[in-house]
């Protein structure tokens, strides 16, 4: 009984292990779909590797800022609104000021989704 269920919890360790090289990956290939503004690939890389908006934006910056305001720098406002469709409110009011100099379209948006 005891090695089934050591097998049983090293093979869910196993499937769970996602290596950091992957994750560097994933980070830069996110970064670069914001860029360009692909709301479709940046969806179907999400999809593909079970992640969700609200778990990856805490966790990847790109050129030190986070997604949203990256996207409103970069001026990719189809992503944008994405962001600020599956963002908690707190997030996007937190970045509000930061929306309203880069992004007058996705500030005005990100004011909709508040009140």
């Amino acid at each position: 009984m005891k090695p089934l269920i050591f097998m049983t919890f090293a093979a869910f360790a196993w499937l769970v292990y996602v290596p950091a090289s992957q994750s560097a990956n994933l980070a830069s290939s996110i970064c670069e779909y914001v860029a360009v503004d692909e709301k479709g690939r940046l969806r179907k890389l999400l999809k593909s590797n079970r992640l969700k908006l609200r778990n990856v934006f805490k966790d990847v910056s790109c050129d030190n800022d986070n997604i949203l305001v990256f996207a409103a720098k970069k001026n990719a406002n189809e992503i944008g609104q994405l962001l600020i469709k599956k963002l908690p409110k707190a997030v996007i009011a937190s970045e509000l000021e930061n929306l309203i100099s880069l992004s007058p379209q996705l500030a005005e948006l990100a004011k909709a989704r508040i009140n």
